[in-house]
C-alpha cells in the first residue's frame, strides 16, 4: 500500500471532496421527511432519526455550525435541530443523496451500509457505558460515537486496497491502527479528525474522533474507544480483552461492570427502562404543572392532587387548563400520553 509521504497530498484532498457527496440511507431520509411533514413536529423524533444516520448527522451539524455565531459550537443533534427551523432541516434532507442496500452505488459499493451498522453498534454501546458511569454529555456522545470512523471512508476512497490489505494482516482494532500508521504514515482517527475540522465541526467532536485510539485517551475519547471495541465484539470480530479492561478501568468500570454492558449489547437484549428515551424536546410545563400531570398519570383525583401539593382544587383545575393549552391536548388522557411519549413523565 503506498505511503502518504511519497504520494501527492491531492490523494487525500480528492477523497475529502468525494465525501461531500456521501449518501444517507434512503430509509433514514424518508423517515426524517415524514417526521418533518407532520402537523405537529416532534423534536425528539427528528433528533432520533437524524442520529440514526451518518450523513444526516454530518449535514445537520455542518449547517448549524455555519449558521451559529462564531461557528464551531454546535456539537449535538438536538442543539442543531433547535438552531435550524424544521423547514430548513427538511430542505436539507430533500437535497441529500441516498443509498439503498439493495441498490448499491458503484461509487461507494457497500461502504455506507457497513459503516452505518458499525457506527450504530458503537453508538448503542457508548450510551450504555455512559449510563453505567453517569456521563452527562450523552447527546454529544450520540454524535461522536457515530462519527468516530469517518476517516476510514477517506482512506478507502484514497487507497483502493484499503481496508482489505490492512485487515488481511491484522485482527484487533489496535493492530489495524498500527498497520495504518506504518503503511500510510497516518491512521483513520487522525484523518477523521482533519475531515471533521474541515467540515467546521466543534473541537469537542474533533478531539474525540482524533483521540479514540490514542494510548492515553480519556473522558469521551475513552468512552468511544471502548464502545468501538464493544461494537467489534458484538459482531464476533477479534478484540483485546486486556485493552478493553484497561480502558474500562480508566473510565471507572471494573470487570463486572463491563460484563453487564456486554450482556446488554445484542440488539435483541431488553433495554432498561431508564435508557429507552433521552429527553430531547424542551418541556413547556412548569415544575408545578408537571407535578399535577404526574399525579394525574397515577389516576389521582383533584382533591388528592390538591392535598399532596398543598393547593386548592380550583388551582389544580387552573393548572390543568394551562397544561392542556401548552400540550395541545383535549383531555387528561391525551395530556398524559403526549408527555409520556416525549419523555417528560
Amino acid at each position: 500500500m503506498p505511503s502518504t509521504v511519497t504520494e501527492p497530498h491531492s490523494r487525500l484532498t480528492l477523497a475529502f471532496q468525494a465525501l461531500e457527496a456521501f449518501p444517507a440511507l434512503s430509509e433514514s431520509r424518508e423517515r426524517l421527511l415524514a417526521a418533518l411533514s407532520k402537523e405537529r413536529v416532534s423534536t425528539a423524533e427528528v433528533v432520533a432519526t437524524v442520529e440514526s444516520d451518518l450523513a444526516l448527522i454530518i449535514a445537520v451539524l455542518r449547517l448549524a455550525n455555519r449558521a451559529a455565531a462564531g461557528g464551531g459550537r454546535v456539537d449535538t443533534v438536538a442543539h442543531a435541530v433547535e438552531a435550524l427551523s424544521p423547514p430548513t432541516v427538511k430542505e436539507l434532507a430533500v437535497r441529500l443523496r441516498t443509498f439503498d442496500f439493495f441498490e448499491c452505488s458503484r461509487a461507494w459499493n457497500t461502504a455506507p451500509e457497513r459503516l452505518r451498522v458499525h457506527a450504530l453498534s458503537a453508538q448503542r454501546a457508548a450510551d450504555r457505558l455512559a449510563a453505567a458511569i453517569g456521563y452527562e454529555h450523552r447527546e454529544r456522545l450520540a454524535v461522536t460515537s457515530v462519527l468516530h470512523d469517518i476517516g476510514k471512508l477517506v482512506l478507502q476512497r484514497a487507497y483502493p486496497d484499503y481496508p482489505g490489505e490492512v485487515s488481511l494482516h491484522t485482527q484487533t482494532p489496535e493492530q489495524r491502527i498500527h498497520r495504518e500508521r506504518r503503511e500510510l504514515g497516518v491512521d483513520h482517527a487522525l484523518v477523521g479528525g482533519v475531515l471533521a475540522r474541515h467540515w467546521g465541526l466543534p473541537a469537542t467532536v474533533v478531539n474525540v474522533i482524533e483521540r479514540h485510539h490514542s494510548p492515553d485517551r480519556s473522558g469521551e475519547a475513552a468512552l468511544v474507544g471502548l464502545a468501538d471495541m464493544l461494537a467489534h465484539y458484538e459482531r464476533g470480530a477479534p478484540v483485546s480483552s486486556a485493552e478493553m479492561l484497561r480502558v474500562a478501568r480508566e473510565l471507572g468500570l471494573g470487570p463486572s461492570d463491563l460484563r453487564g454492558v456486554m450482556y446488554e449489547l445484542p440488539a435483541s437484549a431488553p433495554v432498561p427502562a431508564d435508557r429507552r428515551r433521552r429527553h430531547v424536546d424542551p418541556c413547556p410545563l412548569s415544575e408545578r404543572e408537571l407535578g399535577v400531570l404526574r399525579r394525574l398519570a397515577e389516576c389521582k383525583v383533584y382533591k388528592q392532587i390538591a392535598r399532596e401539593l398543598t393547593l386548592s382544587t380550583s388551582t389544580v383545575r387552573t393548572h390543568l387548563h394551562n397544561i392542556y393549552g401548552k400540550l395541545g391536548a383535549g383531555d387528561r388522557a391525551q395530556a398524559v400520553l403526549i408527555a409520556t411519549e416525549r419523555g417528560w413523565l
